[in-house]
């Protein structure tokens, strides 16, 4: 069954879209090793966490697909990092959207 996302606030979609991504143990691990380290190739990660490449590669596109990572390319190698404002935006969309109302005395 799919979702019809455009019947709902853009805020919505893009917060649902980021819970999604971080949906999966993989991705919070491989975002919580680019938090410590700043930045790692998906050898370096390949090589800190308990997956193979192409496992990494696929998560490493979900983060990217929703804008959470950033690289750059150095010869053959690609560098991930974690778009750090983008990360805070959402966080704090998501408290200031989900944040239980006051409660009325």
């Amino acid at each position: 069954m799919r979702v019809r996302t455009e019947e709902f606030p853009s805020k919505y979609v893009a917060l649902a879209d980021f819970a999604k991504a971080l949906g999966h143990p993989a991705r919070i691990s491989i975002m919580s090793l680019l938090l410590k380290r700043g930045e790692a190739t998906c050898g370096d990660i390949v090589n800190s966490l308990p997956l193979k490449q192409p496992t990494v590669s696929k998560h490493l596109k979900e983060l990217r697909n929703v804008g959470l990572l950033d690289h750059r390319i150095i010869g053959a190698s690609i560098f991930y990092s974690i778009k750090q404002e983008r990360l805070e935006s959402f966080c704090t969309s998501f408290r200031d959207t989900l944040h239980p109302a006051e409660k009325t005395k």
